[in-house]
C-alpha cells in the first residue's frame, strides 16, 4: 500500500499540470500498469480512502481527500535546529485548514506594500471570508469610493479608521461611510 501513495502523487501531479484527472488507460500508462484490472483495483482503493470519486458522467474526479498534503509530525525551528522525526506523517487539506466557509471565501492577490510590516507582501494571496462586520484589529478588505483596500480596522475618536502596516503610508480616515467586504483569515505565498 505504500506504493499507493506514490501512485496517488503521480495522479495528483498530472491533475496539477492538466487540471483534469487521467483516464483509466492513461493511469495505466503513467504508472506502468500492464492491465486495466490493476487500474480498476487502484481506483477502487482510492475511492474507499476518499482520494478519488466518480462524477455523474462516470469520469474520475478528485475526492474529498485528494488535496490533502502530508503534514510533518514535528515542527521546524526558525532558531536552533531540533531533531528530525521519521514517523508516519499525518495529512492536511490546505482547504480544510485555511477555508472554514467555502461559500463565503474568496482568494485575492495582494498588490502594493502597505501591509508588509504585518507580513503581507505584494503577490501574496489572502483568503478573505466575506462578511460585512469586523472587529477592531482585524485585517480587512474594505471598499472606499468603489476601490478595494487591505488594512487593519481601527477606531479613533469613535470613528472607524484603516491602518496600514507600513510607515510610508498614512492612516485612512474615511470621510464617508465605507463597506467591509470581508476579513483576512489566512494567506499564502509561492517561493521561487
Amino acid at each position: 500500500m505504500d506504493k499507493d501513495f506514490e501512485y496517488l502523487g503521480s495522479i495528483q501531479d498530472y491533475y496539477a499540470e492538466h487540471k483534469t484527472l487521467p483516464s483509466f488507460a492513461l493511469i495505466a500508462q503513467l504508472l506502468g500498469f500492464k492491465s486495466k484490472n490493476a487500474v480498476t483495483a487502484l481506483v477502487a482503493r482510492f475511492r474507499l480512502q476518499g482520494f478519488l470519486d466518480y462524477a455523474p458522467d462516470k469520469r474520475l474526479k478528485p475526492g474529498r481527500r485528494f488535496f490533502e498534503r502530508t503534514l510533518a509530525e514535528s515542527t521546524v525551528q526558525a532558531g536552533m535546529p531540533t531533531p528530525a522525526f521519521g514517523g508516519q506523517p499525518e495529512t492536511l487539506s490546505i482547504d480544510d485548514y485555511l477555508v472554514e466557509r467555502p461559500s463565503k471565501s474568496v482568494l485575492i492577490t495582494v498588490r502594493g506594500d502597505s501591509m508588509i510590516d504585518a507580513g503581507i507582501f505584494p503577490d501574496d494571496v489572502v483568503i478573505v471570508e466575506k462578511r460585512p462586520m469586523a472587529n477592531i484589529g482585524d485585517i480587512v478588505v474594505a471598499i472606499i469610493d468603489n476601490e478595494f483596500t487591505l488594512k487593519t480596522l481601527g477606531r479613533e475618536n469613535g470613528k472607524f479608521i484603516l491602518i496600514p502596516a507600513n510607515k510610508d503610508y498614512p492612516v485612512i480616515r474615511p470621510k464617508t461611510d465605507f463597506e467591509i467586504f470581508g476579513i483576512v483569515v489566512g494567506q499564502f505565498r509561492k517561493y521561487g
